[in-house]
């Protein structure tokens, strides 16, 4: 199922096997020096150790595509040990590790639909929607005589994660939160 790809075909997001490791493309860039040979500069990270790398890799050289399966999954809770998805089509429960989810957790809710991406049976990573609604359960009063452009306050969602919010956002307010920066996008 996997296939050799040149390294000028390469994706963010695609997951390849360089130097005999797996690794997901997180960016790349093609450089063209006046002298000498193109290159490649990706940033690529391990999907096995969760390290970030650097890698100069010459234009020539091919790398292998590997094939990730992808898999709709509803995110039900925290067991303590780790987090649990169930499969909507045949209510399979998997059980996710917290390290498997080291960015991810601070966004999941309850009953929210996520794709957990497998490859040769294991969990290597866990896709959650680009923006999500959440309540805001308390916040900071706004500061007297904070007028500044954009000025902010603190709120604490429903899950316990802290965002930025301008100062007319209220504790109950429904709020879109983008799971890529982790900003505050808008009201729902």
């Amino acid at each position: 199922m996997n296939g050799l790809i040149n390294i000028n075909d390469i994706k963010n997001g695609m997951t390849i096997i360089y130097d005999g490791k797996l690794y997901r493309v997180q960016s790349f860039q093609h450089v063209k020096p006046g002298k000498g040979a193109a290159f490649m500069k990706v940033k690529l990270h391990n999907l096995k150790t969760g390290a970030n790398v650097e890698e100069t890799i010459n234009s020539s050289v091919k790398v292998e595509k590997a094939h990730v399966d992808k898999k709709k999954m509803t995110y039900l809770y925290n067991s303590g040990t780790g987090y649990v998805f169930m499969d909507s089509e045949t209510y399979e429960q998997i059980e996710v590790t917290e390290d498997k989810l080291e960015e991810e957790k601070k966004f999941l809710l309850e009953n929210m639909e996520v794709q957990l991406d497998f490859y040769q049976g294991d969990i290597i990573g866990v896709t959650l929607p680009e923006k999500v609604e959440y309540t805001v359960v308390d916040t900071t009063d706004a500061v007297k005589g904070n007028t500044t452009n954009n000025a902010q306050k603190d709120a604490t969602l429903e899950n316990g994660y802290v965002v930025k919010v301008p100062l007319f956002i209220q504790q109950g307010e429904k709020i879109i939160v983008s799971t890529i920066d982790g900003k505050y996008s808008s009201r729902a």
